[in-house]
């Protein structure tokens, strides 16, 4: 990847929070001006139980996640979802998830998730995973100071 133009695909990871509405936003701006594909990307899993333990409703963790995915995806673009945004939701922990998929990602958009104070200069771990192990460019993306 020598070039701008080398960029068709920009993964942005979405969990519903104000950080990752920044990061979808941000990551259209980029797409946008290189021509590129951005996918939302959004996962879930079913919470870890222990060996014997039989939880009861635990279902439709995937339907909340796509209503989370499209709120997300609503609140960085309105009612009108830019052409060049897809979504996609993948079963699995975020972390495991983004980096397998940053392998077909020219660019990975990450939000922080920071605490503010001291906690806020720190990277949470999902992104701080990602800065270290995916296969592609990464941008973390902070979340607006709220003036």
């Amino acid at each position: 990847m020598n070039e701008a133009k080398d960029i068709r695909t920009i993964i942005v990871g979405v969990d519903g929070s104000e950080a990752s509405v920044e990061a979808l936003k941000q990551g259209h701006s980029l797409a946008d001006r290189l021509g590129a594909q951005l996918v939302a990307l959004a996962c879930w899993d079913y919470p870890p139980v222990y060996d014997g333990y039989v939880a009861m409703g635990i279902n439709d963790f995937d339907v909340r996640a796509g209503e989370i995915l499209q709120e997300t995806v609503d609140k960085a673009f309105g009612t009108d979802t830019p052409p060049n945004v897809q979504t996609r939701l993948v079963q699995g922990r975020p972390r495991n998830t983004l980096i397998d998929a940053s392998r077909e990602a020219d660019m990975l958009v990450v939000g922080r998730r920071g605490h503010g104070g001291f906690g806020g200069l720190l990277l949470g771990s999902v992104s701080s995973a990602c800065v270290a192990h995916a296969h592609c460019p990464v941008l973390v993306v902070h979340t607006p100071e709220k003036r």
